[in-house]
C-alpha cells in the first residue's frame, strides 16, 4: 500500500517507520513542506492509496479537505479539532469518502475507555469524578483529546459534571488518570503509555483497514475487526 504520513513529529515519525516494516510504501511530509495543504496535489494524491495525519489541530482541516476531495482515504490522530467534527462529518458524506479518526490510536487506550464506560454508571450512583492527564511539553491542545474522550463517556448518561486536569512536563508520553469518588470509597483507573508505540501501530493497522471503505469512522467501532 502507498501511505502518505502528514506530520514528522515523534508519533508521525514512528507511524512511518511502522509502516515501512510492514512492507508499505512510505511518504512522509512535514509540516514547514505543507503550508496549508498546498503540497497536497491532484497529482501528488493520485499517487497515494491512505493518508495518515500527525500534525497539529492548526493544520489537520486543510488536510482533511484536500484528502477527502480527492478521493484518498485519511486516518486522523491529531487532536485539538474537534469543533469542526460535524462539518468533517458532512463533507465526507457529500463526497462518498473513507475518514477514520481517533482521540488515541492505542489497542490498550481503546480498553482503558471499555473500562471507563463499565464504572460510569456510578456517575448516577452518588459518586463524582475527576480526570488527571499528563503529556510532553511540546503537547499543543489542553486538555488532551483522550482525556475529552474518557471526560464524554462519563458525562455521557449524568448530568454531573468531570473536570480535566492538564500537566505538561518534560518527555512524558501519555498518563491518563481517572478518580471516581463517594465518600464510602474512591475507584482508581489508570493508563500509562510506555511509548509512543502502540499509537503508531494502531494508526498503521487503521489505514490497512480502511482501504477500500467509504464512511465516517471512529476507531473504537472498529478496534475489534482489526
Amino acid at each position: 500500500m502507498k501511505l502518505l504520513v502528514l506530520g514528522r513529529g515523534k508519533t508521525g515519525a514512528l507511524v512511518a517507520e511502522v509502516a515501512t516494516e510492514r512492507g508499505h510504501e512510505v511518504r512522509s511530509l512535514a509540516g514547514q513542506e505543507n503550508q496549508d495543504a498546498r503540497a497536497l496535489t491532484p497529482e501528488l494524491l493520485k499517487q497515494v492509496d491512505v493518508a495518515i495525519d500527525f500534525t497539529t489541530p492548526h493544520a489537520v482541516i486543510a488536510n482533511i479537505i484536500r484528502c477527502t476531495e480527492a478521493g484518498v482515504p485519511i486516518v486522523v490522530g491529531t487532536t485539538g479539532w474537534y469543533q469542526h467534527l460535524e462539518k468533517v462529518r458532512e463533507l465526507v458524506r457529500e463526497r462518498k469518502a473513507a475518514f477514520l479518526f481517533a482521540s488515541n490510536f492505542s489497542v490498550g487506550v481503546n480498553l482503558f475507555f471499555k473500562a471507563i464506560q463499565a464504572v460510569a454508571p456510578a456517575m448516577n450512583k452518588g459518586y463524582s469524578a475527576n480526570i488527571v492527564e499528563k503529556h510532553h511539553i511540546q503537547k499543543k491542545d489542553k486538555p488532551s483529546g483522550t482525556a475529552a474522550t474518557i471526560q464524554k463517556i462519563l458525562q455521557a448518561n449524568s448530568d454531573k459534571k468531570v473536570e480535566i486536569a492538564s500537566l505538561r512536563e518534560g518527555d512524558t508520553v501519555g498518563m491518563h488518570l481517572v478518580v471516581v469518588d463517594s465518600p464510602n470509597d474512591t475507584i482508581l483507573l489508570t493508563h500509562d503509555a510506555k511509548s509512543r508505540l502502540g499509537f503508531a501501530e494502531g494508526a498503521v493497522r487503521a489505514a490497512e483497514w480502511i482501504q477500500g471503505k467509504t464512511g465516517f469512522f471512529e476507531f473504537p467501532e472498529i478496534v475489534d475487526q482489526l
